[in-house]
């Protein structure tokens, strides 16, 4: 019999991650099936102990669910904590266990596949919501030289900042208060590029050689690489292999190894090439 995972969010149809655990799965040999899981908006707890029941060991969790899950668990990471949010649940013993891996997710992607090392950079984050939240603890474990949040709420970017002062002193403000500031990594946490929207970014924020990092990926150019490509930015990548390699530290915290991430990103971008 093969073990039962998925992953639930609402859409869910869109949702690689079947695939992406699929092709771990048969790499490594183990015996487990992956389904995306439609959850009601006003449903999650529900489909999630009905998951539960049918023998699941373990889920995934996407919009808009991730800090619902983590009230639901019944104990945390210290990661997921941070965050405040969850996307990766461990069911055993009647216990809900969760964890955060998108922070890790991004951190490996950029520091291994794209060999972007973070130590003595300067980092601007863009957005203040739960896909910040969740990454500026790994961020700051890189040791940067600095940690930047622009939001266009300055307050709520200043509250996110705060939450974090105990590990790194960490500024925030508004797009306009970046005047005059440069940065080596800017990456973008909003949804802006899902809603195909620009960012308020003023011209001249990127470093020489800086590299632009979207969250967001797609089929060509999001359009915050478009926007920074047009701004001088050198190197720009999206969060295709953020995807990937999250997916890879769910299957670690499942299985109790990590399977090879560089085939399965090599086929994502087969198919998503333009």
């Amino acid at each position: 019999m093969s073990d039962l995972y998925a992953v639930f969010g609402n859409p869910i149809a869109h949702s690689r991650s079947p695939a992406i655990h699929a092709a771990f799965a048969a790499a490594s040999g183990e015996a487990m099936r992956y389904e995306a899981r439609l959850a009601p908006i006003d449903g999650f707890a529900a489909a999630i102990a009905e998951f539960v029941a049918a023998g699941g060991r373990g889920a995934n969790v996407t919009v808009p669910f991730k800090e619902e899950a983590c009230r639901l668990c019944h104990r945390l990471s210290e990661r997921a904590a941070r965050a405040g949010a969850v996307n990766t649940l461990s069911f055993c013993a009647g216990e809900i266990v969760g964890d955060n891996t998108d922070g890790v997710g991004l951190v490996q992607d950029i520091a291994g596949n794209l060999g972007f090392p973070l130590a003595g950079r300067r980092i601007l984050l863009l957005g203040a919501g739960g896909a910040a939240r969740g990454v500026i603890a790994p961020l700051l474990a890189g040791l940067p030289a600095s940690l930047h949040i622009a939001n266009r709420s300055a307050d709520k970017a200043r509250a996110l900042a705060a939450s974090f002062a105990d590990i790194a002193p960490v500024t925030a403000g508004s797009f306009a208060e970046l005047a005059g500031k440069s940065f080596d990594l800017v990456i973008n946490a909003t949804s802006a590029s899902l809603a195909g929207e620009s960012l308020p970014l003023p011209a001249g924020r990127f470093a020489a050689g800086a590299l632009a990092y979207d969250m967001m990926y797609g089929k060509g150019e999001t359009p915050f690489l478009q926007q920074a490509r047009m701004q001088g930015a050198e190197r720009r990548a999206d969060g295709l292999g953020m995807l990937v390699e999250q997916a890879a530290e769910a299957f670690r915290i499942w299985r109790g190894r990590r399977p090879e991430t560089a085939p399965v990103l090599a086929e994502l971008r087969r198919q998503l090439a333009p």
